[in-house]
């Protein structure tokens, strides 16, 4: 943790919207080396955010956002108005603030100073906090993809997957459920785990004990790895809650310049995603193993 920080940044808000100074803190969980807003309180003089879209989450990142003011410090925070920004000035006034709103570029922009009394901080802190989730039997939280419930395509890879050996990694691993199964077979000797998201690898970290797991905060499209033997993956389709279907033709890419020769991906994706082509160029062959419930997956070989 950073002990002289005196201006934060979360998120990669349009800076001509939301102006910041050059030396501002990133506190995002999804920029990897990011700092730790939950460790700092009534220190920093500005705080600029670009709000997540979840409810939940989005409360939880203003309220920490606000105790990590020093008093009479202000917080500039926005979002698109159908991502969240439409609602972001009812969040804060619901914390206790004064709000200056504007919109601009289809964005709604807040202004607000630290309250002197909030008492809804904590608890909007606790709601965005870890947790077991019963229902799904993971440590989980709010921002996570999908954070209480399994994703259906998860499932259908798990229960596609045969048996893997040697090392592995799972591209975006949220939880860490893709990981159990896995690790099922004991001919796996590594598996590494990569998420963008620092909540989820955290979470991971509680859910998966197990020695022949490594976890990486970072962005796969960056990631350094050594040649594995097998990748499994449900990549990502969608970037600030906008589909955006090149992420995870990136996620293919990468696996495929990774893999062994003979190495496979397994992969689940949305039934509309159209990856057989990118599969078809970067792989010596690929197959259709189910389709169901709006997902397809495929095992290719490289």
């Amino acid at each position: 943790m950073m002990t002289n920080v005196r201006h934060g940044l979360y998120g990669l808000p349009p800076r001509d919207l939301a102006d910041y100074p050059d030396e501002a803190v990133q506190f995002s969980p999804l920029i990897p080396g990011a700092d730790d807003l939950e460790k700092h309180e009534n220190m920093l003089q500005s705080l600029t955010m670009l709000a997540p879209p979840g409810t939940v989450e989005r409360r939880a990142a203003l309220a920490l956002g606000l105790r990590a003011l020093s008093p009479g410090a202000s917080l500039t925070t926005l979002a698109l108005k159908d991502k969240g920004g439409s609602r972001i000035a009812k969040d804060l006034k619901g914390l206790g603030c004064v709000v200056q709103e504007k919109s601009k570029r289809h964005y709604r922009i807040c202004t607000a100073g630290k309250p002197d009394v909030s008492p809804d901080l904590d608890a909007a802190i606790a709601e965005g906090a870890p947790r077991f989730v019963e229902d799904i039997g993971l440590w989980s939280q709010p921002g996570i993809f999908s954070w209480d419930r399994l994703d259906p395509g998860s499932v259908q890879l798990v229960e596609r997957l045969p048996p893997l050996s040697g090392r592995g990694a799972d591209f975006g691993c949220g939880t860490g459920y893709l990981a159990h199964g896995v690790l099922a077979s004991p001919a796996v000797s590594n598996l590494q785990l990569i998420d963008i998201d620092r909540r989820a690898i955290e979470a991971a970290r509680r859910n998966v004990d197990d020695p022949r797991v490594s976890l990486q905060w970072a962005d796969v499209r960056k990631v350094t790895l050594p040649t594995l033997d097998f990748i499994v993956m449900n990549p990502p389709f969608h970037d600030g809650g906008i589909e955006d279907k090149a992420l995870g033709k990136a996620f293919i890419e990468k696996a495929a310049s990774i893999l062994r020769r003979g190495g496979r991906l397994w992969l689940v994706a949305n039934k509309h995603l159209p990856y057989e082509a990118l599969l078809a160029q970067l792989f010596a062959r690929f197959e259709l193993q189910s389709e169901a419930q709006g997902f397809k997956v495929y095992e290719a070989v490289k």
